[in-house]
């Protein structure tokens, strides 16, 4: 019976490249790879000649079957690799690994480098207990959400995310967690590799003043320790006026819990709603009480 190796590759460091890996590519009748011009230029530089075949997030769906198909007809093992780090975390692959579990091929790890264990190594942060969560959503409404429910979990949290947004994204943290701490990692295990820590607000403004920000992707790992419970719980579940009220139960004024809702996504007109609903309220209220 055949094997599936699902090989971790480095994620800027050929140094990082274990033996057994090395071994492994080299040995196995196919490599399918995310992208075959990356994985062709890792073989290349260790002197590996192994076929790939494409195996990415567009096409997986339709390539796992016929891989498995030719796994069991000529009785090959085969190395299932992304573009840099460890196969389905974050990155295509699950579908193949669970494919060829199905047809009781066996399935084993070849460990190595991962951006997220790197980027948790170096935070200095409590990270015995924690959540990864890839990417998050690009809508700021859906990413202020999302924020809110992470918030809410494991105190440590762990994302990705491209150069070219990663000064929005801590834009919402920054607005509406300033209390929480931030250690974004930029280009790990390479020549550049930047680790900046301390609370969101400042993290932002480090981002913000570096030239080179949009250089490099990024793993941030996110420590809501500090952050109260109650704020992250204030835009879950409730309509805009419900928030907007539960923002001035809690102590905000209405025009700067207009102005937190306006920074989390919520619309001009939908805020304006809000705010002549929770007014009448609050003055149906101070009637009652004549």
């Amino acid at each position: 019976m055949p094997t599936l190796y699902v090989v971790a590759t480095p994620i800027g460091n050929f140094g990082d490249f274990s033996p057994r890996a090395q071994e492994v590519l080299s040995s196995v009748g196919l490599i399918a790879a995310e992208d075959t011009r990356v994985t062709k230029g890792l073989l290349t530089h260790f002197g590996i000649h192994t076929a790939c075949v494409s195996n990415h997030k567009f096409n997986e769906e339709d390539r796992a079957d016929p891989i498995i198909e030719r796994m069991l007809s000529e009785n090959i093992d085969v190395a299932l690799v992304t573009d840099a780090g460890t196969p389905a975390i974050s990155d295509p692959g699950s579908v193949l690994v669970d494919k060829a579990l199905q047809a009781g091929i066996e399935v084993l790890a070849v460990p190595g480098p991962t951006a997220m264990a790197s980027a948790l190594s170096v935070s200095g942060f409590d990270t015995r207990e924690f959540a990864f969560y890839g990417f998050l959503p690009r809508k700021r409404g859906d990413l202020s959400k999302k924020l809110h429910e992470m918030a809410l979990g494991p105190k440590i949290a762990v994302v990705h995310e491209s150069p070219h947004r990663v000064i929005e994204l801590m834009e919402v943290i920054a607005s509406e967690f300033p209390l929480s701490r931030v250690s974004a990692s930029c280009d790990l295990t390479k020549f550049y590799e930047k680790t900046i820590r301390g609370y969101a607000p400042e993290v932002l403004s480090m981002l913000e003043s570096n030239e080179k920000t949009e250089k490099g992707e990024y793993c941030l790992v996110l420590d809501f320790h500090e952050v109260k419970t109650e704020e992250a719980e204030t835009s879950l579940g409730l309509s805009c006026e419900g928030m907007l009220l539960e923002m001035m139960v809690n102590g905000k004024s209405m025009e700067e819990a207009l102005d937190q809702l306006k920074a989390s996504g919520k619309k001009r007109n939908e805020l304006y709603a809000a705010k002549e609903k929770v007014k009448n309220f609050l003055s149906e209220m101070a009637g009652w009480g004549e």
